[in-house]
């Protein structure tokens, strides 16, 4: 027996919703439960959508916890940038002159002032680290040892002789 049983009043519903609906992403999302509706497996279903098995079992369980309203209202993907480009070329341009002073700056620094700039706190770093990315920036960092440096073998060896 399935967990998420689409019943007879709900596929009526979710057709009607198709024939109004003009978003290829929801369209997808419909068609999940359609086919969930006609007893398809998620395996079948998620061959027929690009969507991966557990994913078409995820959409089925939101249809039936949250409703077709929601299910259809809840809008995905979009533009979810927090600043402009010219923000960006502003924000990282006070690094770009620190940096040039010969300052150090770390990734912890510009992400506590990206934080602060857009009012949002984020665990990860991701979002600093795609954007110093899109910019051309890239990490150097000192290196331990210089490149041509005798190891300590050679160097006592030396010593001896």
């Amino acid at each position: 027996m399935k967990k998420y049983i689409i019943t007879q009043m709900e596929y009526e519903a979710v057709k009607t919703a198709a024939k109004k609906n003009q978003n290829k992403h929801i369209e997808k999302r419909l068609e999940v439960i359609k086919m969930r509706y006609e007893s398809k497996k998620d395996s079948e279903i998620a061959e027929k959508v690009g969507y991966h098995r557990k994913r078409v079992s995820q959409l089925c369980a939101e249809f039936k916890q949250k409703g077709l309203e929601e299910y259809i209202r809840r809008n995905y993907g979009g533009n979810n940038r927090n600043m402009t480009e010219e923000e960006e070329k502003a924000f990282l341009s006070e690094f770009e002159e620190a940096a040039k002073k010969g300052q150090i700056i770390t990734i912890a620094e510009i992400a506590a002032a990206y934080n602060e700039a857009t009012g949002k706190e984020r665990e990860s770093n991701s979002t600093v680290y795609y954007l110093l990315h899109k910019h051309g920036w890239r990490m150097i960092t000192p290196q331990t040892a210089h490149p041509g440096k005798a190891s300590d073998e050679e160097m006592e060896a030396s010593k001896k002789t």
